[in-house]
C-alpha cells in the first residue's frame, strides 16, 4: 500500500510544484517534499529518506539531499506553502457537506520528555503531557482544517482560531465543552451555526445573565428529531479519528525523533496528506 500511495503523493507533488529551483539552492521544493513525504509513509526519520540504500531501484536514479538540506529546506517558506498547497488540493477533491464536526485528539510524549513545549493536560479521560490536534472534519473533503497546540491549551479557546478559517454557512457539531455563548456568535459571523450539547445538562435553568441568541437557538434544536440526528452524526469525527491513527502508515503514536510543535506540525501535515490520499483510494470505505 505505501509503494501505491507515493505514487499518487508524486503525481499530486509534480502537479503543484514549481519546478524551478530556489536562487542558489541545488534541490528543488519538490525535491525535498518527497524525500519528506517518503520518511513520514514509513515512519522513520529524516536521515533515513536519505541513504539510497532506503529506495527503491526505481528511485535511485535521482540525487538526494543530505540531512543537513533537510533540515534547513524544512523551515524554508516556499517548503511550507507547498506542503499546505498539497493537503488543500486533496481535501478540495471533494464538495463540502453540510454538517461538519469539531473535536480534539490527544498526541501523547513520555513524561520523561524533554521537550519544553510538550506540556500536561487532560486527554482521553486521565492526564497526559504532549500535544493536542484541534481538527474539524467534513464527511466528504476529510479534515478540513485542524491545528497542533500544547495539551494544556483549551479546546474554546483553539476552536475560534478553527472557526475563523471555515467555509461561510452549515451547521458544526461539537461537544460540550463548545457550549460557549462567544463561540455561537462567531460560528454567527460565518453563518455557520454551532450545535452542541449543554455544558452542564442537570443545571435547572440557564441562570441570569444573557445569553446568545444562537446558543439558545442551539438548545432548542437540541430537542427536535432533527437537531438529535445531529448531535449523534458527531460520532463521525471519531471514526474519522480512528481511521487517521490506525492506518498502517496513519498518525500513530508520536515517534522519538518528533518532537517541538514544529515538527509535530510538520509531522501530523505529512501525515494529513497520506490520509486524504487514502480517502480518496478507498471512497466507499472512507465514507
Amino acid at each position: 500500500m505505501e509503494a501505491e500511495l507515493y505514487r499518487q503523493v508524486y503525481k499530486v507533488v509534480l502537479q503543484l510544484a514549481n519546478l524551478k529551483s530556489p536562487k542558489n539552492c541545488q534541490y528543488r521544493d519538490h525535491h525535498i517534499v518527497l524525500t519528506y513525504l517518503w520518511a513520514v509513509l514509513h515512519d522513520r526519520p529524516i536521515y533515513w529518506a536519505c541513504k539510497k540504500c532506503n529506495w527503491p531501484s526505481y528511485y535511485r536514479n535521482r540525487p538526494l539531499p543530505s540531512c543537513a538540506t533537510m533540515s534547513r529546506r524544512l523551515r524554508s517558506e516556499s517548503f511550507c506553502k507547498l506542503l499546505s498547497d498539497i493537503e488543500k488540493h486533496l481535501i478540495e477533491q471533494n464538495d463540502r457537506s453540510l454538517c461538519r464536526w469539531i473535536d480534539a485528539k490527544g498526541l501523547r510524549v513520555g513524561y520523561s520528555s524533554k521537550d519544553p513545549q510538550a506540556k500536561l493536560g487532560h486527554a482521553d479521560g486521565g492526564p497526559a503531557k504532549g500535544y493536542k490536534l484541534y481538527a474539524v472534519a467534513d464527511r466528504s473533503q476529510g479534515f478540513v482544517a485542524w491545528t497542533v497546540k500544547p495539551m494544556n491549551e483549551s479546546e474554546c479557546i483553539v476552536a475560534q482560531q478553527l472557526i475563523c478559517n471555515l467555509d461561510s454557512q452549515g451547521y458544526l457539531i461539537g461537544d460540550r465543552a463548545y457550549d460557549t455563548n462567544r463561540l455561537y456568535e462567531l460560528s454567527a459571523t460565518k453563518s455557520i451555526q454551532l450545535i452542541a450539547p449543554q455544558r452542564y445538562p442537570n443545571a435547572k435553568g440557564l441562570g441570569h445573565r444573557r445569553h446568545s441568541i444562537y446558543r439558545l437557538r442551539s438548545l432548542a434544536l437540541g430537542t427536535t428529531t432533527f437537531g438529535q440526528s445531529l448531535l449523534n452524526s458527531r460520532i463521525g469525527i471519531e471514526a474519522m479519528f480512528g481511521q487517521l491513527t490506525n492506518l498502517g502508515c496513519g498518525l500513530s503514536p508520536l515517534p522519538n525523533w518528533v518532537r517541538t510543535q514544529f515538527r509535530v506540525e510538520l509531522w501530523v501535515r505529512g501525515k494529513m496528506i497520506i490520509y486524504h490520499l487514502w480517502r480518496r483510494r478507498n471512497k466507499p470505505h472512507a465514507a
